[in-house]
């Protein structure tokens, strides 16, 4: 079968680095540029579908009333989130939290700048250099809507601490944050049952879950909830 991306069979690593929270290397693969964080695929640049389903599907989930909402994006990631948001006239302050200090330089001033310049020159968008749990614990600010995408999903997370995110507690942080009827978006790899049940327990009503149609296995999806405040 074809197809529109000429793949080669090994990866070009274009930068290498020893984060906080262990080694992130950005590859070129053919036409795609590669996310892997400690040896486990994160994303590339093939599509982005499911990226912009996490911002519409937040979007669509608010009240239609809100005046300039604004939105969290947990992790930057090779941008599509973010450049997603940004195209849309509606929300109002766009604010991403990325931990990995390389991945915000690659967007600033190296690969994945293409992705992102204009996002970033956006006056609405702010970067938060920290690791999201620490924010959503500590920040005084709240958010219409929070779109994480950190992890590979609830069950399949890059570094053992981000599992808190998903627990009680963690959704509990994410509650805090959010304004009266906010939305929290959840990407991942896969349908996860259980923290549907773990978000209804957590109290967010509304909990559904969107699926994103893939080549080959099983959908991505993303988790939807509204704020129990």
């Amino acid at each position: 079968m074809s197809t529109p991306y000429d793949i080669p069979e090994a990866p070009e690593v274009l930068d290498r680095r020893e984060g906080p929270y262990g080694e992130v290397v950005l590859r070129r693969h053919g036409d795609l540029l590669q996310i892997i964080a400690n040896g486990c695929f994160l994303m590339d640049t093939s599509d982005g579908r499911s990226e912009r389903l996490l911002v519409d599907a937040a979007l669509a989930a608010l009240d239609p009333e809100a005046t300039g909402p604004r939105v969290l994006i947990g992790g930057l990631g090779v941008g599509f989130s973010l450049a997603h948001a940004a195209g849309q006239s509606r929300w109002g302050r766009i604010t991403v939290v990325e931990r990995e200090p390389a991945v915000v330089e690659w967007h600033r001033a190296g690969p994945l700048s293409a992705l992102s310049e204009e996002a970033l020159a956006d006056p609405r968008t702010e970067i938060v250099e920290q690791d999201l749990i620490a924010y959503v614990n500590e920040t005084s600010d709240t958010f219409d809507a929070l779109c994480l995408d950190i992890d590979n999903g609830p069950g399949w997370t890059v570094t053992e601490d981000n599992e808190g995110l998903y627990s009680p507690s963690g959704l509990a942080a994410c509650a805090r944050v959010l304004k009266p009827r906010g939305v929290l978006a959840v990407w991942s790899a896969e349908p996860s049952p259980e923290f549907e049940g773990t978000l209804r327990n957590a109290g967010f009503r509304q909990v559904r879950t969107e699926e994103i149609p893939v080549a080959r296995g099983v959908p991505d999806v993303v988790h939807i909830g509204v704020s129990p405040g």
